[in-house]
Protein backbone atom coordinates (compact mmCIF):
# COMPACT_ATOMS: atom_id res chain seq x y z
CA UNK A 1 0.00 0.00 0.00
CA UNK A 2 1.24 3.50 -0.84
CA UNK A 3 0.49 5.83 2.06
CA UNK A 4 0.82 9.60 1.94
CA UNK A 5 1.91 10.67 5.43
CA UNK A 6 0.94 14.27 6.24
CA UNK A 7 2.01 16.52 9.11
CA UNK A 8 0.18 19.83 8.76
CA UNK A 9 1.40 22.85 10.68
CA UNK A 10 -0.15 26.29 10.80
CA UNK A 11 2.09 27.50 7.95
CA UNK A 12 3.58 24.29 6.56
CA UNK A 13 2.85 20.79 5.29
CA UNK A 14 5.46 18.07 5.69
CA UNK A 15 4.84 14.93 3.65
CA UNK A 16 6.19 11.51 2.71
CA UNK A 17 4.95 8.70 0.52
CA UNK A 18 5.80 5.28 1.93
CA UNK A 19 5.37 1.80 0.51
CA UNK A 20 4.20 -0.29 3.46
CA UNK A 21 5.24 -3.54 1.78
CA UNK A 22 8.85 -2.57 1.02
CA UNK A 23 9.10 0.10 3.78
CA UNK A 24 10.62 2.40 1.15
CA UNK A 25 10.21 6.17 1.24
CA UNK A 26 9.30 6.96 -2.37
CA UNK A 27 9.32 10.74 -2.03
CA UNK A 28 9.13 13.40 0.64
CA UNK A 29 9.08 17.15 0.92
CA UNK A 30 7.91 20.29 2.67
CA UNK A 31 5.63 23.19 1.75
CA UNK A 32 6.51 26.27 3.83
CA UNK A 33 5.32 29.83 4.44
CA UNK A 34 1.68 29.00 3.77
CA UNK A 35 -0.35 32.19 4.04
CA UNK A 36 2.67 34.50 4.11
CA UNK A 37 4.46 33.42 0.95
CA UNK A 38 3.47 32.33 -2.51
CA UNK A 39 1.19 29.54 -1.22
CA UNK A 40 -2.03 31.15 -0.01
CA UNK A 41 -3.58 28.25 1.95
CA UNK A 42 -3.35 24.52 2.75
CA UNK A 43 -5.56 23.60 -0.20
CA UNK A 44 -3.13 25.23 -2.59
CA UNK A 45 -0.27 23.51 -0.77
CA UNK A 46 -1.92 20.11 -1.31
CA UNK A 47 -2.40 20.90 -4.99
CA UNK A 48 1.34 21.56 -5.27
CA UNK A 49 2.05 18.27 -3.49
CA UNK A 50 -0.31 16.45 -5.86
CA UNK A 51 1.69 17.76 -8.80
CA UNK A 52 4.94 16.67 -7.19
CA UNK A 53 3.58 13.19 -6.54
CA UNK A 54 2.48 12.74 -10.15
CA UNK A 55 6.07 13.38 -11.20
CA UNK A 56 7.79 11.43 -8.41
CA UNK A 57 5.65 8.27 -8.45
CA UNK A 58 5.86 7.57 -12.17
CA UNK A 59 2.19 6.85 -12.71
CA UNK A 60 1.56 5.09 -9.39
CA UNK A 61 -1.09 6.60 -7.12
CA UNK A 62 -1.37 6.75 -3.36
CA UNK A 63 -3.89 4.43 -1.73
CA UNK A 64 -4.50 6.34 1.49
CA UNK A 65 -3.35 9.27 3.63
CA UNK A 66 -2.27 9.12 7.25
CA UNK A 67 -2.30 12.34 9.29
CA UNK A 68 -0.33 13.11 12.42
CA UNK A 69 -2.72 14.73 14.91
CA UNK A 70 -1.18 15.98 18.15
CA UNK A 71 -4.17 15.82 20.50
CA UNK A 72 -6.88 13.19 20.67
CA UNK A 73 -8.10 14.12 24.15
CA UNK A 74 -9.97 11.44 26.04
CA UNK A 75 -11.98 10.39 23.02
CA UNK A 76 -9.34 8.83 20.78
CA UNK A 77 -7.35 5.85 22.03
CA UNK A 78 -6.35 4.50 18.62
CA UNK A 79 -6.05 5.62 14.98
CA UNK A 80 -9.39 6.22 13.25
CA UNK A 81 -10.77 6.49 9.74
CA UNK A 82 -11.56 10.14 9.09
CA UNK A 83 -15.00 11.45 8.23
CA UNK A 84 -16.64 14.84 8.77
CA UNK A 85 -17.54 14.06 12.37
CA UNK A 86 -13.94 13.08 13.15
CA UNK A 87 -12.68 16.35 11.64
CA UNK A 88 -15.13 18.29 13.82
CA UNK A 89 -13.97 16.34 16.87
CA UNK A 90 -10.34 17.25 16.11
CA UNK A 91 -11.39 20.90 15.84
CA UNK A 92 -13.30 20.73 19.14
CA UNK A 93 -10.08 19.58 20.83
CA UNK A 94 -8.30 22.76 19.69
CA UNK A 95 -8.29 24.33 23.21
CA UNK A 96 -6.01 21.48 24.32
CA UNK A 97 -3.57 22.01 21.42
CA UNK A 98 -4.29 25.46 19.95
CA UNK A 99 -1.10 25.56 17.86
CA UNK A 100 -1.59 22.10 16.37
CA UNK A 101 -5.13 20.70 16.10
CA UNK A 102 -6.57 23.59 14.04
CA UNK A 103 -3.69 23.20 11.58
CA UNK A 104 -4.19 19.44 11.39
CA UNK A 105 -7.88 19.97 10.62
CA UNK A 106 -7.00 22.48 7.90
CA UNK A 107 -4.67 19.92 6.31
CA UNK A 108 -7.30 17.19 6.45
CA UNK A 109 -9.99 19.40 4.90
CA UNK A 110 -7.55 20.52 2.20
CA UNK A 111 -6.70 16.93 1.37
CA UNK A 112 -10.40 16.05 1.09
CA UNK A 113 -10.73 18.88 -1.43
CA UNK A 114 -7.71 17.68 -3.44
CA UNK A 115 -8.42 13.91 -3.24
CA UNK A 116 -12.11 13.58 -2.27
CA UNK A 117 -12.18 9.78 -2.63
CA UNK A 118 -8.89 9.02 -0.85
CA UNK A 119 -9.29 7.22 2.51
CA UNK A 120 -7.73 9.19 5.36
CA UNK A 121 -6.66 8.05 8.83
CA UNK A 122 -5.87 10.19 11.89
CA UNK A 123 -3.04 8.97 14.13
CA UNK A 124 -2.97 10.74 17.50
CA UNK A 125 0.17 11.55 19.52
CA UNK A 126 -1.79 11.18 22.74
CA UNK A 127 -3.50 7.87 21.95
CA UNK A 128 -0.71 5.55 23.13
CA UNK A 129 -0.94 7.05 26.62
CA UNK A 130 -4.67 6.36 27.03
CA UNK A 131 -3.69 3.15 28.83
CA UNK A 132 -2.36 5.14 31.82
CA UNK A 133 -4.25 4.35 35.03
CA UNK A 134 -6.23 7.16 36.61
CA UNK A 135 -3.85 7.49 39.54
CA UNK A 136 -1.14 8.39 37.01
CA UNK A 137 -3.10 10.81 34.84
CA UNK A 138 -5.18 12.68 37.43
CA UNK A 139 -3.89 15.90 38.99
CA UNK A 140 -4.60 16.66 42.64
CA UNK A 141 -6.64 19.76 41.79
CA UNK A 142 -10.34 20.58 42.24
CA UNK A 143 -12.50 18.02 40.50
CA UNK A 144 -14.21 20.62 38.31
CA UNK A 145 -10.85 21.44 36.73
CA UNK A 146 -10.86 17.96 35.25
CA UNK A 147 -14.60 17.42 34.77
CA UNK A 148 -15.30 20.77 33.09
CA UNK A 149 -12.00 21.73 31.51
CA UNK A 150 -10.19 18.46 30.86
CA UNK A 151 -7.17 19.36 32.99
CA UNK A 152 -5.30 16.06 33.33
CA UNK A 153 -2.14 14.41 32.07
CA UNK A 154 -2.42 13.37 28.42
CA UNK A 155 1.17 12.72 27.38
CA UNK A 156 2.69 13.22 23.94
CA UNK A 157 5.21 11.63 21.55
CA UNK A 158 2.95 8.59 21.77
CA UNK A 159 3.43 7.54 18.15
CA UNK A 160 7.20 7.44 18.69
CA UNK A 161 7.00 5.69 22.06
CA UNK A 162 4.67 3.07 20.59
CA UNK A 163 6.92 2.45 17.57
CA UNK A 164 10.10 2.23 19.64
CA UNK A 165 8.49 -0.12 22.18
CA UNK A 166 7.72 -2.57 19.40
CA UNK A 167 11.20 -2.34 17.91
CA UNK A 168 12.86 -2.78 21.31
CA UNK A 169 10.82 -5.90 22.08
CA UNK A 170 11.69 -7.32 18.67
CA UNK A 171 15.41 -6.64 19.20
CA UNK A 172 15.38 -8.25 22.64
CA UNK A 173 13.48 -11.28 21.37
CA UNK A 174 10.59 -10.94 23.82
CA UNK A 175 6.85 -10.67 23.09
CA UNK A 176 5.81 -7.04 23.21
CA UNK A 177 3.20 -7.80 25.87
CA UNK A 178 5.99 -9.02 28.18
CA UNK A 179 8.25 -5.99 27.82
CA UNK A 180 8.79 -3.68 30.77
CA UNK A 181 10.95 -0.71 29.83
CA UNK A 182 11.63 3.00 30.10
CA UNK A 183 11.66 4.86 26.77
CA UNK A 184 13.50 8.21 26.57
CA UNK A 185 12.46 10.21 23.49
CA UNK A 186 15.02 13.00 23.47
CA UNK A 187 14.87 15.76 20.91
CA UNK A 188 14.17 19.48 21.13
CA UNK A 189 11.02 18.21 22.81
CA UNK A 190 11.70 15.35 25.21
CA UNK A 191 9.68 12.85 27.19
CA UNK A 192 10.13 9.63 29.13
CA UNK A 193 7.52 6.86 29.24
CA UNK A 194 7.07 3.93 31.59
CA UNK A 195 6.21 0.79 29.61
CA UNK A 196 4.66 -2.16 31.45
CA UNK A 197 3.64 -5.23 29.47
CA UNK A 198 4.12 -3.26 26.26
CA UNK A 199 1.78 -0.40 27.19
CA UNK A 200 2.21 3.13 28.55
CA UNK A 201 1.42 3.42 32.24
CA UNK A 202 2.98 6.84 32.85
CA UNK A 203 4.78 9.56 30.92
CA UNK A 204 6.60 12.77 31.74
CA UNK A 205 4.67 15.24 29.58
CA UNK A 206 1.32 16.26 30.97
CA UNK A 207 -1.66 18.46 30.11
CA UNK A 208 0.63 20.02 27.50
CA UNK A 209 4.10 19.09 26.19
CA UNK A 210 5.64 21.59 28.64
CA UNK A 211 5.86 19.27 31.64
CA UNK A 212 8.57 16.82 32.58
CA UNK A 213 12.15 16.82 31.30
CA UNK A 214 14.42 19.79 30.64
CA UNK A 215 13.99 20.33 26.89
CA UNK A 216 15.48 22.47 24.14
CA UNK A 217 13.46 25.61 24.87
CA UNK A 218 10.86 24.27 27.34
CA UNK A 219 11.37 24.43 31.10
CA UNK A 220 9.96 21.04 32.00
CA UNK A 221 8.77 20.67 35.59
CA UNK A 222 8.71 23.83 37.72
CA UNK A 223 6.94 24.69 40.96
CA UNK A 224 3.63 26.26 39.88
CA UNK A 225 4.30 29.06 42.35
CA UNK A 226 7.25 30.12 40.18
CA UNK A 227 4.70 30.91 37.46
CA UNK A 228 2.42 32.95 39.71
CA UNK A 229 5.38 34.75 41.31
CA UNK A 230 6.84 35.57 37.89
CA UNK A 231 3.56 37.10 36.79
CA UNK A 232 3.44 39.24 39.95
CA UNK A 233 7.02 40.45 40.04
CA UNK A 234 8.75 40.26 36.62
CA UNK A 235 8.14 43.18 34.23
CA UNK A 236 6.80 42.13 30.85
CA UNK A 237 5.06 38.99 32.14
CA UNK A 238 1.62 40.44 32.66
CA UNK A 239 -0.37 37.87 30.72
CA UNK A 240 -0.76 34.12 30.34
CA UNK A 241 0.57 34.45 26.78
CA UNK A 242 3.76 36.09 28.07
CA UNK A 243 4.34 33.26 30.54
CA UNK A 244 3.56 30.67 27.89
CA UNK A 245 6.12 32.23 25.55
CA UNK A 246 8.90 32.24 28.12
CA UNK A 247 8.30 28.73 29.47
CA UNK A 248 7.89 27.15 26.02
CA UNK A 249 10.34 29.14 23.89
CA UNK A 250 12.88 30.88 26.14
CA UNK A 251 13.60 28.27 28.81
CA UNK A 252 15.19 24.80 28.98
CA UNK A 253 18.66 24.22 27.59
CA UNK A 254 18.52 27.55 25.76
CA UNK A 255 18.05 29.47 29.01
CA UNK A 256 20.96 27.74 30.76
CA UNK A 257 23.46 27.19 27.94
CA UNK A 258 22.49 29.94 25.51
CA UNK A 259 21.56 27.42 22.81
CA UNK A 260 19.18 24.50 22.44
CA UNK A 261 21.52 22.59 20.08
CA UNK A 262 22.91 19.66 22.08
CA UNK A 263 25.86 19.30 19.71
CA UNK A 264 26.90 22.88 20.43
CA UNK A 265 26.25 22.46 24.14
CA UNK A 266 28.56 19.43 24.29
CA UNK A 267 31.25 21.36 22.38
CA UNK A 268 30.95 24.32 24.74
CA UNK A 269 31.05 22.05 27.79
CA UNK A 270 34.24 20.39 26.54
CA UNK A 271 35.72 23.87 26.17
CA UNK A 272 34.92 24.59 29.81
CA UNK A 273 31.77 26.68 29.44
CA UNK A 274 30.02 26.63 32.80
CA UNK A 275 26.51 27.19 31.46
CA UNK A 276 26.84 24.33 28.99
CA UNK A 277 28.14 21.99 31.69
CA UNK A 278 25.28 22.98 33.97
CA UNK A 279 22.71 22.42 31.21
CA UNK A 280 23.96 18.85 30.66
CA UNK A 281 24.01 18.20 34.41
CA UNK A 282 20.47 19.52 34.85
CA UNK A 283 19.00 17.66 31.88
CA UNK A 284 20.72 14.37 32.69
CA UNK A 285 19.80 14.64 36.39
CA UNK A 286 16.13 15.26 35.60
CA UNK A 287 16.00 12.35 33.14
CA UNK A 288 17.81 9.98 35.51
CA UNK A 289 15.23 10.80 38.17
CA UNK A 290 12.37 9.90 35.84
CA UNK A 291 14.13 6.70 34.79
CA UNK A 292 14.48 5.66 38.43
CA UNK A 293 10.84 6.44 39.16
CA UNK A 294 9.60 4.60 36.08
CA UNK A 295 11.85 1.61 36.82
CA UNK A 296 9.84 1.30 40.04
CA UNK A 297 6.52 2.01 38.28
CA UNK A 298 6.93 -0.87 35.82
CA UNK A 299 8.05 -3.31 38.50
CA UNK A 300 11.63 -3.48 37.22
CA UNK A 301 12.54 -2.48 33.69
CA UNK A 302 14.09 -4.97 31.31
CA UNK A 303 15.48 -2.16 29.17
CA UNK A 304 16.24 1.55 29.01
CA UNK A 305 15.79 2.83 25.47
CA UNK A 306 17.14 6.07 23.99
CA UNK A 307 15.55 7.45 20.82
CA UNK A 308 14.99 10.64 18.74
CA UNK A 309 17.57 13.24 17.74
CA UNK A 310 19.56 13.59 20.97
CA UNK A 311 18.80 10.08 22.20
CA UNK A 312 20.06 8.50 18.98
CA UNK A 313 23.00 10.80 18.25
CA UNK A 314 24.48 12.29 21.41
CA UNK A 315 26.81 9.72 22.98
CA UNK A 316 28.06 12.26 25.59
CA UNK A 317 24.54 12.97 26.81
CA UNK A 318 23.64 9.26 26.98
CA UNK A 319 26.80 8.72 29.02
CA UNK A 320 25.92 11.60 31.36
CA UNK A 321 22.54 9.98 32.02
CA UNK A 322 23.74 6.40 32.49
CA UNK A 323 26.53 7.49 34.85
CA UNK A 324 23.78 8.61 37.25
CA UNK A 325 22.10 5.18 37.22
CA UNK A 326 24.70 3.11 39.05
CA UNK A 327 22.28 2.45 41.90
CA UNK A 328 20.14 0.48 39.42
CA UNK A 329 23.13 -1.64 38.37
CA UNK A 330 23.20 -0.07 34.90
CA UNK A 331 26.56 0.18 33.14
CA UNK A 332 27.61 1.46 29.74
CA UNK A 333 29.87 -0.01 27.09
CA UNK A 334 31.74 3.18 26.18
CA UNK A 335 32.93 1.79 22.85
CA UNK A 336 29.42 0.73 21.80
CA UNK A 337 28.01 4.02 23.00
CA UNK A 338 30.48 5.98 20.86
CA UNK A 339 29.59 4.11 17.65
CA UNK A 340 27.39 5.81 15.07
CA UNK A 341 24.71 3.67 13.46
CA UNK A 342 21.23 3.90 12.01
CA UNK A 343 20.41 0.45 13.39
CA UNK A 344 18.97 -0.64 16.72
CA UNK A 345 21.86 -1.54 19.02
CA UNK A 346 22.80 -2.39 22.60
CA UNK A 347 25.14 0.02 24.37
CA UNK A 348 25.04 -1.39 27.92
CA UNK A 349 28.05 -3.05 29.50
CA UNK A 350 28.22 -6.86 29.78
CA UNK A 351 27.57 -6.63 33.53
CA UNK A 352 24.64 -4.22 33.27
CA UNK A 353 21.53 -5.24 35.19
CA UNK A 354 19.36 -3.62 32.51
CA UNK A 355 19.82 -3.57 28.75
CA UNK A 356 20.47 -0.08 27.41
CA UNK A 357 19.42 0.28 23.78
CA UNK A 358 19.48 2.93 21.09
CA UNK A 359 16.44 2.49 18.84
CA UNK A 360 15.92 4.87 15.92
CA UNK A 361 12.40 6.21 15.84
CA UNK A 362 10.39 6.68 12.66
CA UNK A 363 7.07 8.36 13.32
CA UNK A 364 6.23 8.52 9.61
CA UNK A 365 6.67 4.75 9.31
CA UNK A 366 4.45 4.28 12.36
CA UNK A 367 1.74 6.50 10.86
CA UNK A 368 1.91 4.62 7.56
CA UNK A 369 1.66 1.26 9.34
CA UNK A 370 -1.26 2.45 11.46
CA UNK A 371 -3.05 3.78 8.38
CA UNK A 372 -2.69 0.44 6.62
CA UNK A 373 -3.92 -1.44 9.70
CA UNK A 374 -7.06 0.72 10.00
CA UNK A 375 -7.93 0.29 6.34
CA UNK A 376 -7.22 -3.45 6.33
CA UNK A 377 -9.50 -3.92 9.33
CA UNK A 378 -12.48 -2.22 7.65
Amino acid sequence: MLVLVINSGSSSIKYQVRDTETHEVLTKGLIEEIGSGEVKDHAEGLEIIAGRLDEALGGRTVDAAGHRVVHGGERFSEPVLIDNEIIRAIERLAPLAPLHNPAHALGIRALVKTWPDLPQVAVFDTAFHRTMPEHAWRYAVPDDWYRKYGMRKYGFHGTSHDFVTGRAAEFLGVPREELNAVIAHLGNGASATAIREGRSIDTSMGYTPLAGLVMGTRSGDVDPSVVTAARRHIPGLSSADDLDRVLNHESGLKAIAGTNDMRRIVEKAEQGDRGARLAIEMASYRLAGYIGAYHVAVGGARALVFTAGIGENSAPFRQAVVERLGALGITLDESANAERSDETRRISGPDSAIDVLVVPTDEEAAIAEATEAVLTAR
